[in-house]
């Protein structure tokens, strides 16, 4: 069956068919904005796991000191300003006024040097001012103290960190919990409150809006940066897995805003007068096949060289965006294509002629025996799916003995920590995509890291690639910072601590009345309703 054709049938069927919710009056309509996002969050610390949904949801209850422009400079947010004293060594962060939790309590230093080493303890670029840093205290109720060994001059940037896993400010009793362990208690201070009570899993997520917020009064707005304007009163999420339900909501005007049009149905959208379609994450998502270090056969490094040779990036991204190349891009590396880091160190790797029997070779050469190889595959999503497939014939050409595991979503976020054998619950592998801006450069692309137990779930150990990125740091020139960049470049394709796939650049869809919507990931602060 053609799968395009099919698709566009069932989203002409379901733009006739009645979707069974009741219609509400224009004036509350224009109190609540209806979102259907990719997935359904699972996990609701957005410093325990990367998942973007729960990064989404963060976006929404919790501020940040610092926040981007589209330039990915950063800015003052929930800090007035900065000095930088004694030579480097201490930095003294001043809160705003205004700031309260949403449990009606002043924000004060102690909760936020608490947030932020909770969050340096596992992310990526927080690990790196961790490093620099002797210790992250408080003076007053206003001052947040970083108190360093060496110079940190990156140091808003690591707290404007828009991506993976976010720098959230929470209270002292929440940020003091263990970084491992997912809190339990939902309290920020940012301009949307989670409703707990209308939450229903698997379909529904409700937030309402922060009437104590107080936006900062000045900076550009852009990305995360500047005055949060909170304009609705509710942001309800609907979960609908079937992307041509999802799509003919859209077109009716059931939902006001659709994450991630299915590409097989964006011309259906583009048709529409009254939809919006448009990319706002120029750095788009970079796709991506995820292997367990620790588990054989991927604990083997010249099996994961080996099987570099099977990715063709163009097949997965056909597959997932279809022909229209300006949906996507082949070629890509270890660095975003747009990025001033990306490099075409080792690309030869993945751009020359695939040989499938070769890399047969190339696996039996490298130890491989026709060991079982565990992929998750998040069957509900359907570009997991996709390059699932993909995967699975590659595989199934060279040899390798897959075991296609069909599976949700939220069974891929609950097994993705575990560091246990597959026969315990763990895994192999998985493909999926991350946001192109996680891979900017070395201080925030936490797939990257080579850090073993510390490094996001996959779990790879590198130190070529650990040691360069500590140059990277000490880097006083972008000239100096790219030629890190290529022999980093040049070290994974060593190491191999993922796959690239390719670049999407997937646009998003809203309704034409809705305005505002900003550069970056979906956020709800400064939309409107014409």
């Amino acid at each position: 069956m053609d799968r395009r054709k099919f698709l566009a049938g069932t989203a002409a069927v379901a733009a006739t068919a009645a979707v069974a919710r009741p219609n509400i009056v224009q004036a509350q309509a224009n109190r609540v904005i209806k979102f259907v996002p990719e997935a359904d969050v699972v996990v609701f610390d957005p410093i325990v796991t990367q998942s973007a949904q729960t990064r989404e949801h963060a976006y929404l209850i919790y501020d940040m000191l610092y926040g981007l422009d589209d330039n990915y400079k950063a800015h003052p947010q929930m800090v007035e300003g900065h000095t930088v004293e004694k030579d480097g060594l201490e930095w003294r962060l001043t809160l705003r006024d205004g700031l309260k939790w949403h449990d009606g309590e002043k924000v004060l230093a102690r909760d936020c040097s608490a947030s932020v080493n909770r969050w340096s303890q596992r992310d990526s670029f927080g690990q790196a001012l961790r490093a620099a840093t002797n210790e992250i205290t408080y003076d007053g109720d206003k001052t947040i103290v970083f108190k360093l060994k060496t110079p940190f001059p990156l140091l808003p940037d690591a707290l404007a960190k828009p991506l993976a896993l976010v720098c959230p400010m929470m209270p002292e009793r929440i940020a003091n919990s263990d970084p491992l362990k997912p809190i339990t208690e939902i309290v920020g201070s940012g301009p949307y409150k989670y409703v707990a009570n209308e939450r229903v899993p698997g379909s529904r997520l409700v937030y309402e809006r922060n009437a104590d917020y107080v936006p900062r009064g000045n900076g550009p707005i852009e990305t995360t940066a500047g005055p949060k304007r909170p304009t609705f009163d509710r942001v309800e999420w609907t979960i609908i897995q079937d992307p041509a339900t999802a799509s003919a909501a859209l077109e009716r005007g059931e939902i006001d805003w659709l994450q991630t049009p299915n590409p097989d149905l964006l011309p259906r959208l583009r048709a529409n007068k009254n939809v919006t379609i448009k990319v706002i994450s120029p750095l788009g998502l970079v796709a991506y096949m995820r292997f367990n270090h620790m588990q054989p056969p991927f604990d083997n490094p010249a099996i994961r060289r080996a099987l570099l040779g099977a990715v063709e990036q163009s097949d997965y991204m056909i597959g997932v965006n279809g022909n229209d190349k300006s949906l996507w891009k082949d070629g890509v590396g270890y660095f975003v294509p747009g990025s001033p880091m990306e490099s075409k160190v080792g690309m030869e790797k993945l751009t020359s002629k695939r040989d499938f029997s070769k890399v047969k070779r190339d696996l039996e050469a490298a130890g491989y025996k026709g060991e079982k190889v565990s992929m998750m595959v998040a069957v509900d999503i359907s570009y997991i799916k996709i390059m699932s497939d993909v995967t699975a014939d590659a595989f199934k050409q060279c040899g390798v003995n897959l075991d296609y595991q069909s599976v949700d979503w939220t069974t891929i976020v609950q097994r993705r920590p575990k560091m246990d054998p597959v026969s315990a619950g763990g895994w192999n592998m998985y493909c999926i995509m991350d946001n192109g801006i996680n891979q900017l450069n070395p201080a925030g692309h936490l797939l990257m890291r080579g850090n073993g137990k510390d490094a996001a779930p996959g779990w790879p150990t590198s130190a070529k690639v650990e040691a360069l990125r500590n140059e990277w740091f000490q880097a006083t020139s972008l000239e100096q910072q790219k030629k890190l960049g290529d022999q980093i470049q040049a070290a994974c394709f060593e190491d191999v601590p993922y796959i690239p796939l390719g670049q999407c650049l997937a646009p998003t869809g809203y309704r034409s009345n809705i305005t505002g919507v900003l550069n970056g990931q979906p956020t709800f602060w400064n939309v409107k309703r014409a």
